[in-house]
Order: C-alpha cells, then sequence, then structure tokens
C-alpha cells in the first residue's frame, strides 16, 4: 500500500519534527527519504540539525543511504527500521540520518568506498557508523534483524556498538583517523606518465579474457550490461580493425535482447541479471541505463548496419517517452522491482493467464516462443525455488526463428507483435511498480544525449524534440545563475549540482547540437563546461572533484574515475573537453584533457579495464579523428545527403558542423572562429573535411563525399 504523504498545508501544522505519526523525512523531496517518513526510527535528513544533535549528546551517527528501487532497502525497512523494539535500540544508541544515494552521490562515494575498504565489498543498503564529527569506523550493507547464517542481526549489532563507542572510544577514534588519512590519499589521483596505445590493448585482453562466449557480457552472475565496455570495444575495433571486438559486442547485445533481462512486452531493460544467462533480472529500470543502453545500440547499428540494433534502441525509447517522460519534459529516475511488496511480480505471467488473454492457439504460439515452463522459469532469490511465473524471454530473434521454423517472417513477426500489445495492454491492468519520479540533472544529461543521437543516426525528428523538451526544462527548471541544481521534484529544485550533473549535461548539450546544427546548444554546452571546471578542477594536483569547491558538508572531497554502472563524470568530461576544444578550436580545452588522463594515469595502468569509458577518451587522443565542416542551406538536397552519410556510417571520434548559409543565431563562427573563411563554392553545399591535424581540399561534390565518408568506415 502505497503512503500518503502529507501535503504542503498539511505540513505546515507539523512540528518540526514530524510529531507523533512521522519522522523528520516528511517534510523532505526524495521519495527514498519519503518512504522512511513514518518509520519509528527518528530519521533525521543529512545536515546540521543532525550533527548538532550528535555532538551535543555525545552520540555516534548510524548513517543509512540507499534510493527508492532498491529491493534489499526495502527488506531492511521492513524487518529493522519499521520494527518498533529496533528502533527504540537504534534511537537510544543513536541519531539516525537517512541519505538516499541519488540525491547525494557524493556522500554515498565517501563511504561507500569506507564500506569497501573494511569489509571488501559494497552495495545498498549501505550502513555506515560514524563519530558525531562524520569519521567512519564501522561499515556493512544489509543487516537483517537477528543475526543468521554468519551475518551480523540489528538486534544483537547496535547494542555491540553502544558499548563499543563507550568502552573502546579511544580505539574507535584511532580507527576512524586512519579511516579519514586513507580518504585523503584516494582523493588525488597518482600522475605517471602519458598513456599509449598499450593501455587499449591491455583493456581489450583484460575485457576477452573476462567475456562469457556463451551468453555474451562480462564475468559470471551477477551480470551487469556496463554500456561503456561495448563503446570501448567498438572503438578498439574500429581502430585496430581486431574483429574479435566488434563480435563481443555483437554476440553481448543480442543476447541481452532476448533475455529476461528486457521486458519483452513494455520494453526497456531491467538493472541487471542475478545469473549468467541474461534470464533472471533484478527487476528495477533505470533511466541512466536506458540512456547508455540507447547508445551502444546505436553505434552498434552504425557500426554494422544491422537493423536489429537499431530496433532494439527504438523500443527502449519508446519506453522512456511512454513511461518515463513527465509532462513537463524532464525524465523520471526509475522503477522499482516490487510491486505489491513482491519483486519482479509486474513482469511475469503464469500460462493460465496467457491463455485466457490470448486465446488456445496464440497462447500455445507466444509460450512457445518466450520460452515458457509449465512449473515457470522464474526462481525466488531468496530460496531457488520455482514459482510457477515465467519470465517472457528469446533463444533467437523472431525473424530468425520464423527461418528455422519455415515460417513467414513478416507474418510472424505481425502476430507477434499484435500478441505484444494485447499482453502490455492487460498487464497495464496489473499494479505497477513505484516509480521514483524525482528528475535528475545528470541522468537526463544522459537521456538527452541518448535521445539526440538517435534522432541523427535513425533521422528522426521526433527524437530531437523529446531531447529539445528536456534541456529546456533543465534549463528553466533546474539552473540558477549558471549553476545547476541537482534534483527537481513536485515543482522544487534543490541540492547543488555533482560533476557528473555538469559533466553529462555538457554531453547531453554537445549531442543535441549535431542532431539539429542549432549553435545555441553547443553555446550551452560550452558556457556549462566552463562552470564545471570553475567549480569542480582540482588547480593544485589537477582532475575534477565530485563535489563544488562550494561543498561544505563533506569529510574529504572525493574524486572518482571509476567506470561502474554509470561512467564517472571525470570520464564523460574527457570527452567533452577534447571535443569541445575541435569544435571551438580552443586548444585550453584538450590542455585540460590530458592534464585530466596524465593526473590518473597511474590508477588507470593498474586494471584499465575498469576505466572503459575514461579509455574512449584515450582513443580519441591517440586514433584518427575527424573535423567535418559542412557549408549549405540547412534543408537543400546536398547538406541533407551528405549528412545522411555521416550518420549512417560509424566514425566516433568525429566532431560535426554546419555552418548554415541560410540564418542562424547564434552564428556557429562565434563559437567556431575558424569557419569563417569556409564557405559555399559556387553556391554548392561544400564540405571541408580535416583529418588528424591536416585537412583535404573542399568537396562539392555529393557523390565524392559519399565515397570518401565510405572509405573512412
Amino acid at each position: 500500500m502505497k503512503l500518503r504523504i502529507p501535503q504542503a498545508d498539511e505540513l505546515k501544522k507539523l512540528p518540526s519534527d514530524g510529531g507523533d505519526q512521522w519522522n523528520r523525512l516528511v517534510f523532505e523531496k526524495s521519495p527514498y527519504l519519503l518512504q522512511h517518513a513514518k518509520n519509528p526510527v527518528d530519521w533525521y535528513p543529512w545536515g546540521e540539525e543532525a550533527f548538532g544533535k550528535a555532538k551535543a549528546e555525545d552520540k555516534p551517527i548510524f548513517l543509512s543511504i540507499g534510493y527508492s528501487t532498491c529491493h534489499w532497502c526495502h527488506v531492511m525497512e521492513r524487518e529493522s527500521f519499521e520494527d518498533t523494539a529496533i528502533a527504540d535500540l537504534m534511537n537510544k544508541s543513536f541519531i539516525c540520518i537517512k541519505v538516499d544515494r541519488e540525491e547525494r552521490p557524493d556522500i554515498d562515494n565517501i563511504y561507500m568506498t569506507v564500506c569497501q575498504m573494511l569489509t571488501g565489498s559494497g552495495g545498498w543498503p549501505l550502513t555506515v557508523i560514524l563519530t558525531p564529527d562524520l569519521e567512519p569506523f564501522f561499515a556493512g550493507t544489509y543487516f537483517p534483524k537477528y543475526s543468521a547464517y554468519g551475518r551480523n542481526g540489528m538486534n544483537e549489532l547496535i547494542p555491540a556498538l553502544a558499548r563499543a563507542w563507550k568502552e573502546s572510544r579511544s580505539e574507535i577514534v584511532e580507527s576512524s583517523g586512519r579511516i579519514i588519512e586513507a580518504l585523503d590519499r584516494n582523493t588525488g589521483g597518482v600522475g605517471r606518465e602519458d598513456l599509449g596505445d598499450i593501455v587499449l590493448t591491455r583493456t581489450f585482453d583484460e575485457l576477452k579474457g573476462r567475456y562469457d562466449e556463451r551468453y555474451g557480457g562480462f564475468g559470471s552472475a551477477p551480470k551487469f550490461p556496463t554500456p561503456h565496455n561495448f563503446l570501448f570495444l567498438l572503438r578498439y575495433w574500429k581502430g585496430t580493425g581486431e574483429k574479435r571486438a566488434l563480435s563481443m559486442v555483437e554476440n553481448s547485445l543480442r543476447k541481452m535482447r532476448l533475455g529476461g533481462i528486457y521486458d519483452h512486452i513494455g520494453y526497456g531493460f531491467h538493472r541487471y541479471s542475478t545469473d549468467e544467462k541474461w534470464l533472471l533480472p533484478h527487476f528495477e529500470k533505470m533511466l541512466y541505463d536506458q540512456a547508455l543502453l540507447t547508445l551502444a545500440y546505436l553505434e552498434t547499428y552504425q557500426a554494422t548496419g544491422d537493423e536489429f540494433f537499431a530496433e532494439v534502441a527504438r523500443e527502449i525509447l519508446e519506453y522512456v517517452e511512454r513511461d518515463m517522460t513527465s509532462k513537463s519534459g524532464g525524465f523520471y529516475s526509475a522503477e522499482d522491482a516490487d510491486s505489491e511488496g513482491v519483486e519482479g511480480k509486474f513482469y511475469v505471467w503464469k500460462p493460465e493467464e496467457i491463455e485466457s488473454v490470448l486465446g488456445e492457439e496464440d497462447g500455445k504460439l507466444f509460450m512457445d516462443l518466450y520460452r515458457f515452463e509449465e512449473r515457470g522459469n522464474f526462481r525466488e532469490q531468496a530460496t531457488g525455488e520455482k514459482t510457477g511465473d515465467n519470465i517472457p524471454h528469446l533463444t533467437d530473434p523472431i525473424s530468425e526463428i520464423a527461418s528455422i521454423k519455415k515460417m513467414d517472417t513478416s507474418e510472424l513477426e505481425n502476430k507477434v507483435s499484435q500478441i505484444r500489445q494485447k499482453l502490455f495492454d492487460h498487464r497495464e491492468k496489473r499494479i505497477h511498480p513505484y516509480k521514483d519520479d524525482k528528475i535528475l540533472s545528470d541522468w537526463n544529461g544522459l537521456m538527452i544525449a541518448a535521445f539526440s543521437r538517435a534522432a541523427a543516426v535513425l533521422n528522426d525528428r521526433h527524437y530531437a524534440d523529446i531531447a529539445k523538451r528536456a534541456v529546456e526544462f533543465i534549463m528553466d527548471k533546474m539552473m540558477d545563475d549558471g549553476r545547476l541544481w541537482h534534483r527537481y521534484r513536485e515543482g522544487e529544485a534543490g541540492i547543488n549540482g555533482h560533476l557528473d550533473d555538469y559533466s553529462f549535461m555538457v554531453r547531453g548539450l554537445i549531442e543535441l547540437y549535431q542532431a539539429t546544427f542549432d549553435a545555441k546548444y553547443l553555446k550551452q554546452g560550452i558556457e556549462l563546461n566552463d562552470k564545471m571546471i570553475e567549480l569542480f578542477w582540482d588547480f593544485e594536483k589537477g582532475g575534477l572533484y565530485m563535489a563544488s569547491k562550494e561543498a561544505g558538508d563533506l569529510i574529504v572531497r572525493p574524486k572518482e574515475i571509476y567506470d561502474g554502472a554509470i561512467p564517472s563524470g571525470n570520464s564523460i568530461a574527457l570527452l567533452n573537453l577534447i571535443q569541445l576544444s575541435r569544435f571551438s578550436g580552443n586548444s585550453d580545452y584538450e590542455n585540460k584533457a590530458n592534464e585530466l588522463l596524465k593526473t590518473f594515469s597511474g590508477q588507470i595502468a593498474v586494471t584499465p579495464s575498469a576505466y572503459a569509458q575514461m579509455l574512449t577518451g584515450l582513443d580519441y587522443l591517440l586514433g584518427e579523428s575527424l573535423e567535418i565542416v559542412i557549408v549549405g542551406e540547412t534543408d537543400s538536397d546536398g547538406t541533407s545527403r551528405m549528412l545522411s552519410t555521416l550518420w549512417r556510417t560509424y566514425l566516433p571520434n568525429t566532431v560535426i558542423i554546419l555552418r548554415r548559409t541560410d540564418q542562424e543565431t547564434p552564428d556557429i563562427t562565434e563559437i567556431a572562429p575558424y569557419t569563417a573563411n569556409q564557405n559555399a563554392i559556387d553556391n554548392k553545399t561544400t564540405a571541408y573535411i580535416c583529418r588528424n591535424f591536416s585537412c583535404d581540399k573542399p568537396i562539392t561534390d555529393v557523390g565524392e563525399f559519399m565515397e570518401i565518408i565510405k572509405a573512412l568506415q
């Protein structure tokens, strides 16, 4: 049952601590914090009130970090935070603080690093015990209510930690001091020397070593999509001709689309697969996964020309437009794994339900194609027992199944499309998973980039319109005096922007410029990038901090370059700096890019495949790059044919500028002064191609241009 949160007029009547019915989280905007607003735990949001209370009462802080669609966060809440006995223990021993990791990734980064230091692993919910000065001395993830199977329970853990605080204070302070010293060392970056091609080869070798030959992807269960691995491999194939790199991408993206990690009824990808086959997903859907996977499928379509990959991109974007886009244009954050308190309930099917919706003949066809089992193929994660439910998945694309079964391909595809729509309409009547409706600048930046790239590659202006609406929303509602806010919800923007907000939005603006060639987007991207440098650059050691220089509530200012489920802000900033240098001719940006790489070269050299997105930037700097300026009327036949040729071709390390001979405001020559002397020859659309800092003669013949670009594929 969904928790009803008091409305604004009701909130005004509540005391500052929430009163008898609520705790202080009731005044927050975060959906995750609001989920805990009725807990008997006396939760505080992160801030001075809680810190001051901890110091005044000489109590340690119980810091709990999670996010609204986290399954095990829900479990820990039901077991412990909703339990009055456990809550009484917590309130007696600690000042309790809740943090939404999606609102405060900087806080999460610091204390997740601590958890990994102390335990060797991490995850959410994240549980950290701090001194009143915010210095950590104990960390873990999920704790059950009672100890079992070697895992400490809250009922025993809380008294033990309270005793330790009273009886072993000096040891705790000494331990936390050592942890802070380690964190300080971790924020620096270990500069060594310039990175070369050998690092790219090592990255390929490491990914090849972890590659799953049978099912695609990397490693064993659990298996995450990690799209930037595919983006790196595509560039490695392009630069070296290594066919193995391309085949790893093709096979992985195919198997993921066919597997249960993909929602075959409503489209879009679930967060990860709990098995190596991509069958059993962790059912939550994250906006950033949709954005990054769209980019991976689009680039693979460009590289192969295989329409399968283009169609997957279209399906993902259909899901995002339908279910994850607000009326005002911004994109929502996530959908939960659970509905009605059960993980995956919204997405699975029993055979009898399929037959009742489709009838016997179509039901049998669907269940045969989508690999249904009589006892179900969905195993309950905690027990491993089959539930009788099925997750639809395929062994081969429908077109290939038709060929194998000697059926008419178009007839089978049309039949499956009709069946899917019937099942979708029926599923819409179910209770939907909870939707986290906060709008985050960083994830919106990635989604803007994805819609923009789709507009260009798939030649669909509708996608560009969606991206433009999202940018207008961010600029109107989530910017103030050139600075970004991180989160918007219920009419209110808040939380100072982090590095990811700036670098990901710059990425989106660059992509939107290349999709529309409206120079205002490139201008906005440059201005935002300059503000990012001002607020986040480490002018002493190099690189970019996660938190701005104005952040005052952190024990350290972390830096992040690890490309995990989401690429790091530094990695995306590297690509932005390189491209903005090539767009504008301003070498200061490329100098910053080189400095950023050198700052982290020591870390990258140890395990380069952990920084796959970062190394796409290195590939850009080391490999062949292109700057292409097309001069002509926006909608002329010559201009359109040249641009469509470019977008059909896989040319990853390329910037494309359109200098319009019809009216353009602002004029691109204000941003890229070198284009002022590049004119349309004989009033024909003219292309200027520069490769590796050397420019060819201008081209006015569209056929000749197309041949040159084709040769670059």
